[in-house]
């Protein structure tokens, strides 16, 4: 009875270890929408008007708040940035890499990108249409902007894409390291553009915290779809059937 116990764990922990990717990936699906309602709800409340606006005017001059503070180089790298979170410049890297995945035959990798990336689209403009929410005074925008604030399109795009490309390239790679690096470019690209929103002056904080929360959860979704997809493949090849004598 205590080595069937012993065997079972041993079992299901080499199971979790094989897993660690999925498991991962639901947690941060399941938190992203959690947090992203929480945010949804402070928002349509106006409960976080004061804490937005006293954040974004801590980014500017006190004596001119149309100004940013630090240098005119960090203005200009970080108006760089933005653009990474562009629809023009997200659909080159799509399309770039979705074409990389065809020619190596992921089929799969290549269909949950552009999925992945054409959902974004659809649940930000489906978002911003529900809350409509106002962008920052005209005054304090450094580049232009369109539509509605919330949540950041480009805080969540970025998240989508970069998140999405991070775990595909993850499953390629065999060593955890090079795992890493490629999440941790993920969100690294992630972060900066929507930090760069906040600093440009065209987000308020909340829209750009919301961003990344839905589109982290989003990427991670459709990652686990494909995840979920191969595991009856998987699973033949880790347990072959043995074939019965006759």
């Amino acid at each position: 009875m205590g080595l069937n116990i012993a065997d079972g764990w041993s079992r299901l922990s080499g199971l979790a270890r094989r897993q660690t990717m999925a498991i991962a990936a639901a947690l941060v699906a399941v938190t992203g929408l959690w947090a992203f309602v929480g945010i949804a709800e402070e928002v349509a409340e106006g409960e976080t008007h004061a804490l937005d606006r006293a954040l974004l005017l801590m980014l500017r001059m006190t004596d001119d708040p149309t100004r940013t503070v630090g240098p005119l180089w960090l203005r200009t790298a970080l108006m760089d940035f933005t653009a990474l979170g562009s629809v023009a410049v997200l659909a080159l890297v799509v399309i770039l890499m979705a074409t990389l995945f065809l020619s190596l035959k992921r089929w799969r990798e290549a269909l949950v990108l552009v999925v992945a990336s054409g959902g974004g689209v659809m649940i930000s403009q489906g978002l911003k249409l529900v809350f409509g929410r106002a962008r920052p005074d005209e005054s304090l925008r450094l580049v232009e902007a369109v539509n509605a604030s919330f949540p950041s399109g480009h805080a969540m795009l970025s998240a989508v894409v970069y998140l999405t490309l991070g775990a595909l390239a993850a499953r390629f790679a065999d060593l955890r390291r090079i795992k890493v690096f490629a999440l941790s470019a993920g969100v690294m690209f992630a972060l900066l553009v929507g930090v760069s929103r906040v600093y440009l002056g065209v987000h308020w904080p909340s829209d750009v915290l919301a961003g990344w929360c839905v589109g982290a959860a989003w990427a991670m979704i459709c990652y686990l779809a494909v995840w979920a997809l191969e595991r009856p493949w998987r699973l033949g090849q880790e347990n072959p059937e043995v074939p019965h004598e006759t």
